[in-house]
């Protein structure tokens, strides 16, 4: 059964299909063809994702992943000498290592808001850390390593006081939390397609609110984001799409559209109530285990369990599971240096179940996890 949805999930046999479709047709055809002949698809798609993320279609960029998204965005930011980033204590390292060059580079400092005791972004931590000299508040929705929510419209309304921009990673959120940009207030929101979403690797998206587009300016752009103008001038666009190069994997948008598509049409509210009820039922399991320790923190929590097994190394028990069928994942400290240190962690075993996975899986996995936990009986022989 397959538990890594927080991973890379399984494509629905309709986005795989547009995917294998469209390659087939730009090796009859040629790839310019190929993707004319799907323009109005392709324009779609900007409306697609704003209906998902509550946005505006010219406030949607498509890229080849939610990390491009991400540093695209990140860099276009104007920082300056004695300027404050604010991060929190489970930033990913995706995002820390392009935060500590960048900081690095115009001498702006990385400083870290506390999580409170629950383990959740500390908004009144977040407060009195607040001044004028504080740029930019980057939130991750959901952390890699662990099934809690984090609040974004109280961080976004002590981002906005001061006149900072909220960045929120939904990464880990987009395709099984209802998000909705507007009632979030994130300036910059960006996400992947190959995890809840089900789309397929090398998709992402990006938003740009109304907030940050008058800030932001791409240090790498093209004739897709700009515009040649004359001789010794040029133009960048003024939406979201300044942040698009003009080549593009169009088979691998046509595919994230599609199950984009598909997510809306199974609805994002029915799709987050079964994902938070199969790790719920999995969450509890697993904590009535003996030996076995769950690590999730919060008390608003998705689809992501996180637990370990006393005396068997997390990637031990990812090998051993999926020797019985359980495909899990396993995070480890660098990926979250900072909450995983703080915890004493050095890495977790991290399962996701999505939608399409029944209760009677989950009670396979905690079944296949005890086993993993139960020592071995001795060979009987005479």
């Amino acid at each position: 059964m397959f538990l890594d949805s927080a991973g890379s999930s399984l494509m629905p046999r309709q986005v795989l299909d547009e995917v294998v479709g469209h390659l087939r047709r730009e090796a009859e055809i040629g790839g310019y063809r190929a993707a004319e002949e799907r323009r109005a698809d392709l324009d779609a798609g900007y409306g697609v994702v704003a209906e998902l993320l509550g946005c505006r279609p010219d406030q949607v960029a498509f890229t080849d992943s939610a990390t491009r998204s991400w540093s695209a965005a990140f860099d276009a930011v104007p920082l300056a000498a004695g300027d404050r980033i604010l991060i929190g204590e489970v930033e990913y390292a995706g995002n820390a290592v392009p935060l500590l060059m960048r900081a690095e580079a115009v001498g702006a400092t990385v400083e870290v808001v506390p999580s409170d005791r629950a383990g959740v972004f500390s908004t009144a931590a977040l407060e009195e850390m607040l001044d004028e000299r504080v740029k930019l508040v980057s939130l991750v929705h959901v952390p890699t390593n662990g099934g809690v929510v984090n609040a974004v419209r109280r961080v976004a309304d002590a981002a906005h006081a001061v006149g900072a921009l909220l960045i929120l990673d939904a990464c880990q959120s987009a395709g099984q939390l209802r998000l909705d940009a507007t009632e979030l207030d994130a300036d910059i929101v960006t996400f992947t397609g190959r995890k809840w979403l089900r789309g397929p690797r090398g998709t992402g998206a990006l938003i740009v609110r109304d907030r940050a587009a008058g800030l932001l300016r791409p240090r790498l752009a093209d004739l897709r984001g700009g515009r040649w103008c004359g001789p010794g001038q040029y133009r960048l666009r003024t939406d979201a799409q300044a942040f698009e190069l003009w080549e593009a994997g169009i088979a691998q948008r046509l595919g994230l559209i599609r199950a984009v598509r598909y997510a809306l049409r199974l609805g994002v509210g029915e799709i987050e109530a079964a994902v938070r009820a199969r790790a719920a039922r999995l969450r509890a399991g697993l904590a009535g285990l003996a030996g076995v320790v769950v690590h999730d923190l919060g008390v608003d929590r998705c689809g992501i369990v996180t637990f370990t097994v006393e005396g068997t190394d997390s990637a031990r028990v990812r090998d051993v599971l999926a020797g019985q069928g359980v495909t899990v994942n396993v995070s480890r400290r660098p990926s979250t240096l900072l909450d995983m240190t703080r915890r004493g962690l050095s890495s977790i075993v991290r399962a996701s179940p999505h939608y399409f996975i029944d209760d009677a899986q989950i009670d396979r996995c905690i079944d296949a996890v005890a086993d993993v936990g139960r020592p071995a009986r001795p060979p009987t022989g005479r």
